[in-house]
């Protein structure tokens, strides 16, 4: 396939419905194949921490994010989970569906409020497990926000990143060896509990998809020489729901990394970059402000011929590939003959899980044989970069789904599913893309890139050579 730039007009796909994220079944659910694993695994307890940062393990079982404090969901393998919780969480419990229908027990532990809020009242930490029935003959899996290898840490198994005090108390309850990292229960990109979605999830990310793109879109067909990155920004128009990672616009002289928007201009002949992240979505889009190539600095003439295009291609076959049951591997092959580090700088993964957190984990690493499966949430995230041609990006979420999903999807979710079929008519028909049945785009600004930002209606599609 080859590269082309075609103009056009940007399709409309509609609005997200706002959804809730899961119901209460879909919660309890999740409780018991978290205890299902906990068996898998001999585990008598399942110890889930949670703080501002590194919430989504504790909300995709119980339903709250700790919104300044830190959280721990104690589970036994029978009974109710305990749900310990700061001071000022005690107010924002109601957001769980579990805790309203009176289906998760909590407590507050004022060790967990912030400092110089009063800790008077609460049970010692200790007193709060033993209490759970964790003792010398536990097996206790603590989940905090990653795993180990023995490579990277001795006695990686043991590695916990969930605070000392926590761990210490666990250790000196049950035994140093008896207390394990179990993370990988949630994120393992091959098993993971949150690696592959319900259709309420998918439905919730794709209404995710649609406030991020339609926000990028009023952000790259706003793009005005003279304008500050702020204003350009503010065309995002934050709807409220919770942010998977900062917004991102770099414009002017901001060349760093991952910066938010601090005052520059937006200068022709400079590069411009954007992203913006709601739980489940991230769209990422990355050009040149310019009307052709005759604004660019004279070495990044060739950014379409020699970089852009070239990447847009590879992007193309890298989304051929996607389908159920196709190796992981092979799309980290791909990139890696298609786009060669020396050229196109490229040093993450090409492509990772996406869900509440931006990254949970990824199957695409070399020789990577994880076998892609129904309910993925993929996010097509490969990141080039030039010293001469600064970067360019397609950065957007796709469903996997077999046909079982999809037939649920179409029936509990039917605006939503139609949205991603019209999506997927776009892609082929307009943009060249091959696109399996099994695929499902979430962004409402599916594979258009706009190389030249000052003429957004000319963007990149392929055609068979």
């Amino acid at each position: 396939m080859k590269f082309k730039r075609i103009e056009i007009e940007w399709p409309e796909f509609g609005g997200g419905e706002a959804i809730s994220y899961a119901s209460i079944d879909e919660y309890e659910e999740r409780i018991t194949r978290a205890k299902e694993r906990m068996k898998e695994h001999g585990l008598t307890h399942l110890v889930v921490y949670a703080d501002r940062e590194h919430f989504a393990n504790v909300t995709y079982l119980a339903g709250l994010d700790p919104r300044f404090e830190e959280a721990l969901l104690i589970v036994a393998r029978t009974g109710t989970p305990l749900l310990l919780v700061g001071v000022e969480c005690v107010g924002y419990l109601p957001i769980s569906p579990l805790y309203r229908a009176g289906r998760l027990r909590t407590e507050c532990y004022p060790t967990f409020s912030l400092m110089n809020i009063s800790r008077q009242g609460g049970r010692k930490l200790s007193e709060i497990f033993s209490e759970e029935g964790i003792g010398s003959d536990s097996r206790i899996g603590c989940a905090g926000w990653k795993y180990y290898s023995e490579e990277e840490h001795p006695g990686g198994a043991h590695a916990l990143d969930c605070p000392s005090y926590i761990a210490d108390t666990l250790r000196s309850l049950a035994g140093y060896e008896n207390v394990t990292n179990a993370a990988a229960l949630f994120i393992d990109p091959d098993r993971g509990l949150r690696t592959s979605c319900s259709a309420a999830e998918i439905a919730y990310f794709e209404y995710t998809n649609v406030l991020a793109s339609e926000g990028m879109k009023r952000v790259l067909l706003g793009i005005r020489e003279g304008m500050t990155d702020h204003e350009l920004l503010k065309r995002a128009e934050y709807s409220g729901e919770p942010l998977g990672s900062h917004m991102t616009l770099k414009a002017g002289g901001n060349r760093i990394g991952l910066s938010s928007a601090r005052g520059e201009i937006v200068t022709r002949g400079l590069p411009l970059s954007s992203n913006i992240c709601y739980w489940g979505s991230n769209i990422c889009r990355v050009g040149w402000v310019a009307e052709s190539a005759d604004d660019l600095p004279e070495e990044a003439r060739g950014y379409i011929d020699d970089f852009a295009g070239p990447f847009y291609e590879a992007m193309g076959e890298w989304l051929g590939l996607l389908q159920v049951g196709a190796r992981a591997g092979d799309f980290v092959q791909l990139v890696g003959d298609r786009l060669p580090a020396e050229r196109f700088g490229i040093k993450l993964n090409p492509g990772h899980l996406i869900h509440l957190d931006e990254w949970i984990s990824s199957p695409f690493y070399p020789a990577s044989d994880i076998r892609l499966r129904s309910g993925m949430v993929i996010q097509l995230d490969v990141i080039p970069k030039s010293p001469v041609y600064g970067s360019t990006r397609m950065e957007e979420g796709y469903v996997l789904a077999d046909s079982a999903l999809q037939t649920e999807l179409g029936e509990r979710f039917p605006a939503m599913y139609a949205r991603c079929l019209k999506r997927r008519y776009f892609m082929r028909e307009m943009l060249g893309i091959r696109l399996h049945e099994d695929v499902l785009p979430l962004s409402n600004i599916p594979g258009i890139v706009v190389p030249f930002l000052l003429e957004p209606r000319s963007i990149f599609a392929l055609s068979e050579q």
